[in-house]
């Protein structure tokens, strides 16, 4: 017998974007299966839900196929910095690519509507500011962040052939740097990186000069953008940017954690790592158009609680 709630499927449920889904899924009263190989995640970010009946957790490798039966599937599984995906590259492009298969096969099996997390690194390096979702992009195929951008870039392919072959019901959302409490503290974000150094009062890491800009998207506001693309219009397939569109340069984001945590840091210049996008900014016309959304958080008032959450865990002796 078939329960009356919508029974969601969240391949890497246990992840910092996928718990934080989990948990907005469990708000709006959904049955949530988290599927998880723990390659990267913990459980400590779902352990809160442990004791709520709508949760169930699978470890699995979406590289395998999963027998179930759902109503939605976000697939949110592969690792997303580079410390994670560049130290196993061929398991990475396999999670892109098969995760994609056996999860689309699954939605064709079961007629569910599936989201597909894509990535702003689709667009590579790239010679169009911001960056609009018609761009196709400027992808080194053969260097070492290949992994993880053709990875994200064939899924989008399969994606949208399993639409057009099988009409599938796909939402694509191209996902631009996000941050928020739940990063773990060595995963080689910019943001974690910054946070961690400034309270420990270590040198600050840049790359290059610290011109490169990025685009930071607190935690929340993304998991509120994944929710309406999934409600949408199935007309409305992506895929479509989400992301902040304010833009900030490395070094302003150092000085600015600097300030915040009262640190004495300086900082340190290093060699700009091979294929490092020199700009990354989104341009949110569609998602503000078509779903109503834009962030809400500015960069400071979520850095506070990001360096808040960083600082519970250096009390616990996590850092």
């Amino acid at each position: 017998m078939r329960t009356l709630h919508k029974r969601v499927l969240v391949t890497g449920g246990a992840g910092f974007l996928g718990s934080r889904l989990c948990g907005k899924l469990l708000e709006d009263h959904c049955e949530v299966l988290c599927v998880d190989n723990f390659y990267t995640a913990t459980k400590d970010n779902i352990s809160g839900f442990f004791t709520n009946p709508q949760f169930e957790l699978m470890r699995h490798d979406v590289t395998f196929p999963l027998y179930l039966e759902v109503d939605e599937i976000y697939n949110l599984a592969c690792p997303a910095s580079p410390v994670h995906y560049q130290s196993d590259p061929v398991q990475t492009t396999k999670t892109s690519v098969h995760g994609a298969i056996n999860m689309l096969g699954l939605a064709k099996r079961t007629k569910a509507k599936i989201f597909q997390a894509s990535t702003s690194e689709v667009y590579g390096d790239p010679e169009h500011h911001p960056q609009h979702e018609s761009y196709w992009g400027r992808v080194n195929p053969i260097g070492p962040r290949a992994c993880y951008d053709e990875g994200k870039r064939c899924a989008e392919t399969l994606f949208f052939d399993y639409h057009r072959q099988h009409h599938l019901r796909i939402k694509v959302a191209r996902i631009f740097n996000t941050y928020g409490p739940g990063m773990q503290p060595h995963d080689g974000r910019v943001v974690s990186n910054f946070i961690v150094q400034a309270l420990k009062n270590e040198p600050i890491t840049l790359y290059g000069d610290g011109s490169q800009t990025r685009s930071f998207c607190y935690v929340d506001d993304m998991i509120d953008g994944f929710v309406r693309l999934m409600n949408s219009a199935d007309t409305l397939t992506g895929p479509i940017n989400l992301g902040n569109p304010d833009e900030f340069s490395m070094r302003e984001l150092a000085e600015q954690v600097c300030s915040l945590t009262g640190s004495r840091s300086p900082l340190e210049h290093r060699p700009l790592p091979q294929d490092d996008p020199k700009q990354r900014q989104p341009d949110i016309s569609l998602a503000r158009e078509h779903l109503d959304w834009q962030p809400t958080v500015a960069l400071e008032q979520g850095l506070r609680l990001t360096i808040d959450y960083f600082e519970q865990l250096m009390r616990r002796g996590l850092v």
